[in-house]
């Protein structure tokens, strides 16, 4: 069974950055289009962001301009840069395919934006 692992996640003040990576082990990463998630405390997990096989990137409006996702084909790796954070970021980030799949979802890395 697959398990994507998810790592770069922390306390980071408001505006800060953090660049979160995922490793895919185990599938043939390149064919999938891959996302990143989100899920705060007593909300419902989300996408984020996405990205296709071929590079196309897509954000929900609230990221747009702060967050971006990039993956590298030869590595089987995602990554999410974020900039400019705010505590309506802090939640457990997930990376999944695209759309997920319930044998991916991995421990997730928790990201905190406090001062």
């Amino acid at each position: 069974q697959v398990k994507l692992v998810e790592s770069g996640g922390g306390l980071v003040q408001p505006g800060g950055s953090l660049r979160l990576s995922c490793v895919v082990p185990g599938i043939t990463f390149r064919i999938y289009e891959m996302g990143w998630y989100r899920q705060a405390p007593g909300k419902q997990r989300e996408l984020v962001a996405s990205v296709t096989s071929g590079g196309g990137t897509g954000y929900i409006d609230s990221v747009k301009g702060r967050f971006t996702i990039s993956r590298d084909n030869d590595k089987n790796t995602v990554h999410l840069q974020m900039n400019s954070l705010n505590a309506e970021d802090t939640a457990i980030y997930y990376c999944n395919t695209y759309p997920w799949s319930a044998a991916y979802w991995g421990p997730g890395t928790q990201v905190t934006v406090s001062s």
